[in-house]
């Protein structure tokens, strides 16, 4: 076992902007590399971790080069989170297979370069489906394998989010740390974003450029102004709602276009927090959809994360994407901090 946490290797897979990275980073790992197939999450990642950034499909990564970017490491850890968009709920009735060879290719990665450790965060439908289950038979060949659900307010996340954490291990089986929040301590909405300016929609904070909000139109205007806080369109008039809402199975939208309360953790980010009409994105009590910022902090990141370059060339549209992709960053943490656990007192044996 290593003598240093140095010694303990990580290369994230599907790194996008760096968030499941950064938790092993600030636990003191040592960060080899992090591979996306967005060029734009670069920057971010390599700002942050203070490693390399490959631009890369993860089906053209070739286990070589995951041996090589290793090196002589004591500890080998592969992490990744593929892309959940084919396992969520609002996709679960479309035929995504192709979208499934992200798993089946970071399979492969994990057969060829046989890592010490192995972790793999999704949503909790993914273990539904074959491509996982098989993921799971080729691994329990070689590694104590562990499948954890995460409610991510238990570990002071503060949004409703709840994820799938797979930690396999050539060392035996790997805990999770104990939960440091419980219902009457979750993180609510107002612990999280309650400090920051007031902005309207379309404007951008002066001091924090990551403060922004998308602008909306006179009626998503009247729409949200119609909306109390915790509430949705249920409380329009019908004059203004849509025809969609009208009709029986309307009834299966109740989020979109709701606000949020302040009083409870916020809904899940996705990569639409930015739009009112994707989810319950709503600010509780001013006239938008939730800043950048907002959503930045929801998961985790903290204030002094650097997410761009160039402060005029910022996209809401990519920064929201990058945001709404990644790991949360104290997610991130609880699952190094598990390994980091496991793997010292497997040491200390």
């Amino acid at each position: 076992m290593p003598k240093s946490r140095n010694q303990m290797a990580v290369v994230d897979i599907f790194c996008g902007v760096g968030g499941l990275t950064h938790g092993f980073y600030k636990e003191g790992f040592k960060i080899i590399a992090g591979i996306d197939v967005d060029p734009t999450c670069g920057y971010a990642f390599e700002a942050n971790n203070g490693a390399p950034f490959i631009n890369k499909s993860v089906e053209d990564v070739s286990p070589e080069e995951v041996s090589e970017l290793f090196g002589k490491s004591k500890v080998k850890i592969l992490v990744g989170c593929a892309p959940c968009q084919p396992y969520s709920t609002y996709n679960r009735k479309k035929d995504k297979t192709d979208e499934w060879k992200l798993i089946k290719d970071f399979s492969r990665l994990v057969s060829k370069t046989e890592p010490d450790v192995v972790s793999m965060e999704n949503v909790p439908q993914v273990r539904h489906h074959q491509v996982f289950k098989k993921f799971i038979r080729k691994l329990e060949k070689n590694y104590n394998v562990s499948i954890h659900m995460v409610f991510c307010p238990d570990y002071g996340i503060p949004q409703r989010r709840r994820r799938l954490v797979l930690i396999a291990s050539k060392f035996g089986k790997v805990d999770l740390i104990e939960k440091t929040h419980g219902p009457r301590r979750y993180k609510t909405l107002k612990d999280a974003i309650g400090k920051l300016r007031p902005i309207a929609a379309g404007e951008v904070d002066p001091k924090d450029p990551l403060h922004r909000a998308r602008n909306l139109t006179p009626l998503n205007l009247l729409r949200i102004r119609s909306t109390p806080e915790g509430g949705g369109w249920q409380a329009w008039d019908d004059a203004i709602k849509l025809e969609c809402h009208k009709k029986e199975k309307g009834a299966s939208f109740r989020a979109v276009y709701g606000r949020m309360r302040w009083d409870q953790p916020g809904s899940t980010i996705t990569t639409l927090f930015h739009n009112i009409g994707c989810g319950r994105f709503g600010h509780p009590e001013q006239d938008r959809a939730l800043s950048v910022r907002e959503a930045a902090l929801l998961q985790t990141f903290p204030m002094y994360y650097k997410f761009f370059e160039d402060r005029s060339d910022i996209k809401i549209t990519t920064l929201a994407r990058h945001i709404g992709n990644a790991v949360p960053y104290r997610l991130g943490r609880v699952i190094a901090k598990s390994i980091k656990q496991h793997i010292g007192a497997v040491g200390n044996a």
